[in-house]
């Protein structure tokens, strides 16, 4: 791949091509991925082997995931297929509690002395860190379920497309965009499939097929003239769905105030390409935006990151309490805060929600890796800071009698921990709609699509940017701006909060790759909103030399 290509893909998320296939992942054909795996029974018949060696050994707690993970990766570049890669990891990890300390090892031999030795390791692990705790591992109870299984609720496997089909959507979207003026683009197609069994010690068995996809581009057109270029990435989500996802359905449409569409639960990526090359050409003539303060009107695929980063990860309780630190920082949102019952985290519309269970979310599961039922719980309600994220062994330190079901692996060689949940701003409660937001703006920003960011180490001060950008003048969109970034801070910027949309514009922003965690792990979340509207926002000129 020459540099131009590496960079422009690496615009899509070039990370997706070392997604964790656990220590062992291999390439295998399109087909191999459609087969069956190891028979439920037999998982089970493992699982308890690993659950009866640990115990036999000094093990007052065992937990066993034995994974299947399943990847495929199609990426394109205006006529040409790049790539196509299917990649399979199945292996075992297994986690212990013996004298009050975490043990953790994985293999990749799945077989009964493969299992046993991957166990005694764990033990020893265990043993060996147990000379260094300070205070016993405390978990707090969960529900023995017995043998269930969860799926997602695809209509389609997008595994069993034929690959043809799917590269035929995407050079199909390439043509359209060469066709509209574009001078290079780059689509991508990411199928993911974790066939996840989890077994424990408390006596849960549990199966779970979970489904992501994602579908990308990165449209770029030059003016040879100016010398100069400008891009534009898809309006698309990663979501929690099959292939349906990529079959458009007109009542997911939604119109844009500024007079484009954006997409529901469905994507029509040939039209997005074509829209999205057209406002591309426009950006070369969008005026410089002058710094000030600004109402801001965000839509959700732009909103969605803005609350992953000020909200979803001060909100994790290891940051909170400094045992997360080196990766991404620690947390504004103090214990003290929590405690007052009466920090404003927001303004009395922000409720913000995390939800396991969220239709159509990266994060909707049945279970989490410690076989934890997932649910719903407020985080912000009506403003004020009521909740963390928190697993079985942080449950006991915020008083929760149990865990919020937010523990999670990237893979069966690493060893869970709390990851964030889908964290979504919920919609308003009355009916209102983005045009009815704009037609209140007397100077405003409206802003979709995610772009770039900057955070500081305590999830507080920060800079957002965006896709498009359009000027709101006494009601009115009356033009595209361009060099738009906003400045606050987290307690600030929510508390500028003054309305939210209703229900029937709530739509989902996601990330394949979350990253937390020393040995560093990715997890997939979505973030749900309305368009929403800030008030006295300070917008910077990103274009301008200081």
């Amino acid at each position: 791949m020459r540099r131009r290509d590496f960079m422009q893909v690496g615009g899509l998320g070039l990370g997706a091509l070392v997604l964790p296939l656990g220590a062992f992942g291999k390439v295998i054909s399109a087909e191999a991925l459609l087969a069956p795996g190891m028979d439920v029974r037999q998982k089970k018949k493992l699982a308890d082997l690993a659950l009866n060696t640990a115990k036999s050994k000094g093990a007052t707690y065992t937990d066993v995931r034995i994974g299947r993970y399943l990847n495929q990766f199609i990426i394109t570049r205006e006529r040409q297929v790049q790539n196509i890669t299917n990649n399979e990891s199945f292996g075992v990890g297994v986690r212990v509690i013996v004298n009050g300390t975490w043990g953790f090892a994985s293999t990749h031999d799945l077989t009964e002395a493969g299992i046993t030795k991957a166990t005694e390791q764990a033990v020893a692990i265990a043993k060996a860190n147990a000379k260094f705790q300070k205070e016993p591992v405390k978990l707090v109870p969960v529900k023995a379920h017995g043998e269930v299984t969860w799926k997602t609720p695809i209509q389609r496997n997008a595994m069993e497309v034929p690959v043809a089909e799917k590269v035929d959507l995407l050079l199909s979207a390439n043509a359209k965009a060469l066709e509209n003026g574009a001078n290079f683009i780059n689509n991508s197609l990411f199928i993911v499939n974790e066939q996840k069994y989890f077994a424990s010690s408390e006596g849960s068995y549990i199966d779970q097929d979970i489904h992501r996809i994602w579908p990308t581009f990165n449209v770029t057109v030059i003016d040879k003239a100016a010398g100069q270029f400008r891009s534009r990435q898809e309006m698309a989500a990663p979501m929690g769905m099959g292939y349906e996802y990529l079959e458009p359905k007109a009542e997911d449409k939604i119109m844009s105030p500024a007079g484009f569409v954006l997409y529901k639960n469905s994507y029509d990526m040939l039209e997005d390409v074509v829209v999205a090359t057209n406002q591309v050409k426009e950006m070369f003539n969008a005026k410089a935006v002058v710094p000030g303060k600004y109402t801001m009107v965000l839509e959700p695929n732009h909103l969605g990151l803005t609350i992953h980063e000020s909200v979803g990860h001060p909100l994790e309780l290891d940051r909170v309490l400094g045992y997360e630190a080196n990766y991404a920082g620690t947390s504004f949102a103090t214990l003290d805060k929590w405690q007052s019952k009466n920090f404003k985290y927001g303004s009395d519309l922000v409720n913000l929600i995390a939800d396991k269970t969220q239709p159509y979310s990266l994060g909707a599961v049945g279970y989490d890796d410690e076989g934890v039922q997932c649910k719903q719980w407020d985080l912000v309600k009506e403003g004020v800071l009521v909740n963390y994220q928190a697993i079985r062994d942080q449950a006991h330190i915020i008083n929760e009698s149990e865990s919020h079901g937010c523990c999670y692996a990237q893979s069966w060689s690493d060893v869970q921990f709390q990851r964030m949940p889908n964290v979504s701003l919920a919609a308003g409660k009355t009916p209102y709609t983005p045009e009815q937001m704009i037609s209140e703006v007397e100077k405003g920003i409206y802003i979709a699509g995610r772009g770039s960011y900057s955070i500081d180490q305590q999830r507080y001060n920060f800079q957002f940017g965006g896709q498009v950008f359009f000027e709101i003048t006494d009601g009115k969109i009356t033009g595209m701006l361009k060099d738009v970034a906003y400045q606050s801070n987290t307690q600030e910027f929510w508390n500028s909060c003054s309305k939210i949309c209703d229900e029937s514009d709530y739509r989902l922003f996601g990330s394949f790759f979350d990253g937390k965690g020393q040995p560093s792990q990715v997890s997939a979340v979505s973030h749900g909103s309305a368009t929403t509207r800030f008030d006295n926002v300070n917008v910077i000129n990103t274009g301008r030399k200081i």
